[in-house]
């Protein structure tokens, strides 16, 4: 069942797919507001990030999305006050997480899926169904068989 939403931008009815809750006109004004971002990063590698909103004309709200997307990343070594991670406070470059916070997330849902996988298997053992979760083709003149 599509997924229809109002652009986060324009308030224009749309077919939401994923990424930004932006409709295709908002989505593709937002992709050149990032290759100019990029751009203008390449000749001024140092820019801070207003500096970049304020030459560009760009808000610091969408730069910062930017950042969090893991498409910019802060450079320099300098205090950063911009980003921080969201589970842990520290301070970031680029994405969501820092480095030690995203491999303990990716540990804790490899767990979690390996745990599952393993009820799953369980289950369909006392089934005694080797398929119990798949899929198959039924026509109109399938009878189930016990």
């Amino acid at each position: 069942m599509p997924d229809v939403r109002n652009c986060r931008k324009c308030g224009k009815i749309y077919n939401y797919i994923g990424g930004a809750p932006l409709c295709p006109s908002c989505k593709e004004l937002d992709e050149a507001d990032f290759k100019r971002i990029k751009e203008y990063l390449y000749d001024n590698p140092k820019a801070s990030v207003t500096q970049v909103s304020v030459d560009l004309d760009v808000s610091v709200e969408k730069i910062k999305r930017f950042l969090k997307e893991g498409r910019l990343e802060i450079a320099g070594d300098d205090g950063n006050l911009i980003l921080e991670c969201e589970n842990c406070g520290r301070s970031i470059k680029t994405g969501r997480y820092c480095v030690e916070c995203e491999r303990s997330l990716t540990s804790s849902l490899r767990s979690a899926a390996s745990q599952f996988k393993s009820e799953l298997e369980s289950q369909s053992q006392n089934t005694g169904r080797s398929n119990a979760f798949g899929m198959r083709y039924l026509n109109k003149s399938y009878e189930k068989k016990d």
